[in-house]
């Protein structure tokens, strides 16, 4: 597949910081052990691969706007581009040594994510796609699933995290679902739920609708599965 020189940036920034977290990974399982504990470990980790990507995009474009998960957000002089980014998508499972976590990458242009990657260091699973250009994993093209009704879906979703959230809406939301599809699988990673989407291995999202940069929240599949998803969770939530 040939990707564009800004597409490779990404791509190159995303495997050097994989680098460091599947090292850091290797590292947890002796931390479980220990007395202090892997948390501050991970956190370490996740800042790492941070500062290794921004390093890379901003030597690339230095003009460019920066947004990280973990620290404050960098003003570009060029206005019109920021990168996006998540270094560490799934902390609880790399905390507790599951290799489901990823790295991802977005380029934003006048407001609109018009190119992304996510990779998983663990599997040497790279997913990315450019606006026009479709949607690979590694070199092979991936397309949604062809499942047109919710009983032979399986449904990827998030839950929220102890504190956060309204645990019972989401769980009014779950039982509706349920009642309806083929299965549910909550993986502990939102970037790759969505990338599964576009490999056909998840048919949806679960989390809400909308516009999901402004709302948090996010349904996507095919058309049938999603709009058949979006009616089922819009349900009124019984009265008792």
């Amino acid at each position: 597949m040939a990707r564009s020189a800004l597409l490779n940036v990404m791509v190159q920034a995303a495997f050097k910081a994989g680098k460091s977290l599947a090292r850091d990974f290797g590292e947890v399982q002796n931390l479980q052990v220990s007395l202090k504990g892997p948390a501050d470990f991970v956190s370490q980790a996740d800042h790492k691969a941070e500062r290794i990507i921004r390093e890379d995009l901003m030597k690339a474009r230095p003009t460019y706007g920066f947004l990280g998960e973990e620290g404050e957000e960098i003003k570009g002089t060029d206005g019109a581009h920021r990168w996006i980014v998540d270094p560490l998508d799934g902390t609880t499972n790399f905390l507790h040594g599951i290799p489901h976590f990823a790295i991802s990458v977005a380029l934003e242009r006048q407001g609109e994510v018009v190119g992304a990657v996510v990779f998983n260091p663990a599997t040497d699973e790279l997913y990315t796609a450019e606006r026009g250009g479709g949607a690979f994993l590694n070199d092979r093209r991936l397309r949604v699933g062809g499942r047109k009704v919710l009983s032979d879906a399986v449904i990827g979703t998030g839950t929220p995290h102890l504190g956060r959230g309204n645990h019972g809406k989401h769980l009014v939301e779950l039982r509706h679902v349920m009642g309806e599809v083929a299965g549910i699988r909550r993986l502990g990673s939102a970037s790759l739920d969505l990338a599964y989407v576009a490999a056909g291995r998840f048919d949806t999202d679960a989390e809400g609708g909308g516009r999901p940069l402004e709302a948090g929240s996010v349904v996507c599949g095919n058309e049938q599965i999603a709009k058949a998803l979006r009616e089922v969770i819009q349900r009124p939530i019984p009265s008792r």
